[in-house]
């Protein structure tokens, strides 16, 4: 995996941050989803490190970073914190602006770091992800049925008894679409009590601080100023449960674009070579 890339630990003010990176060229950091770590962009990174320097974090609570102590309020695994955590990664590795790419319930750290840092990012990119305020606030019948995940993840204990019961059963994966490595790191990360707690945690942060978070942003007319990416999955149910998801976008990030990828949910696993060919187009001609 990430030939010629450099693989190593970075310490930052409150994480330890597992981290690849490599590349030539203008800076982009990518940012996994649940329950991947970062080698599910490792057939996108290289590519993308033709034109690109290319970092690729585990998010603070994910795979081999450090995990968060616990805090009644979740603080430790808020997606403002993990933003702190993104602008201190580059910063140490020489990068006062940089474009952000996040995935799933990484596009929740990176557009908190666009809110947050409004200087330091040039470009976003946000894949398979609304507003956590936007989902909430369109809680229906389907919502509950097709996204249950969200409130029984919330719950105290009990999801993580579930998970690690058969933590291959809850989360499946296959190495003929992750590849054998990938499909070994991910399965490593399912299987260590610390990682799984710390992936829930994201989800109990996610329907208390960073609600409120999002709250305050909408009554204070904070927007995304930069350019800005939406990619879905056709064969995920983003588009199904929501409907317009550009529409829904414009409301946060007015200079946003996008499109459906004919993919399942894992887009950089499943359709790598799409999602190179948007992700490229968009940090080299988009206008910053």
């Amino acid at each position: 995996m990430f030939e010629g890339f450099t693989h190593t630990q970075i310490r930052l003010s409150e994480a330890v941050l597992n981290v690849r990176y490599g590349g030539n060229g203008p800076p982009v950091l990518l940012l996994h989803g649940h329950p991947r770590t970062h080698v599910t962009w490792s057939k996108v990174a290289p590519q993308l490190a033709e034109s690109f320097t290319v970092v690729c974090p585990d998010l603070r609570g994910f795979g081999r970073s450090s995990k968060p102590a616990d805090e009644p309020n979740h603080a430790g695994s808020s997606k403002r914190a993990k933003a702190k955590d993104c602008i201190e990664l580059m910063s140490q590795l020489g990068f006062d602006q940089f474009a952000l790419v996040g995935h799933d319930r990484g596009s929740y750290t990176a557009y908190r770091a666009a809110l947050d840092y409004p200087e330091r990012i040039t470009r976003l990119a946000v894949l398979d992800c609304i507003p956590i305020l936007e989902a909430l606030n369109r809680c229906n019948e389907k919502f509950a049925r097709q996204w249950y995940h969200w409130f029984f993840f919330a719950q105290p204990e009990k999801p993580e008894m579930a998970i690690l019961a058969d933590p291959d059963k809850w989360y499946g994966g296959q190495p003929e679409t992750m590849g054998n490595d990938e499909y070994i790191e991910f399965r490593r990360a399912i299987h260590d009590p610390e990682t799984v707690h710390g992936m829930i945690e994201d989800y109990r942060a996610g329907l208390t601080i960073d609600k409120e978070h999002e709250l305050y942003d909408r009554q204070n007319g904070r927007l995304i100023e930069c350019p800005t990416l939406c990619l879905w999955s056709k064969y995920d149910d983003l588009e199904d449960i929501y409907g317009d998801v550009l529409g829904i976008w414009k409301s946060w990030a007015p200079h946003v674009r996008g499109k459906a990828i004919a993919s399942g949910h894992h887009m950089a696993e499943e359709a790598p070579e799409e999602v190179t060919t948007e992700l490229r187009h968009f940090l080299l001609h988009e206008n910053p």
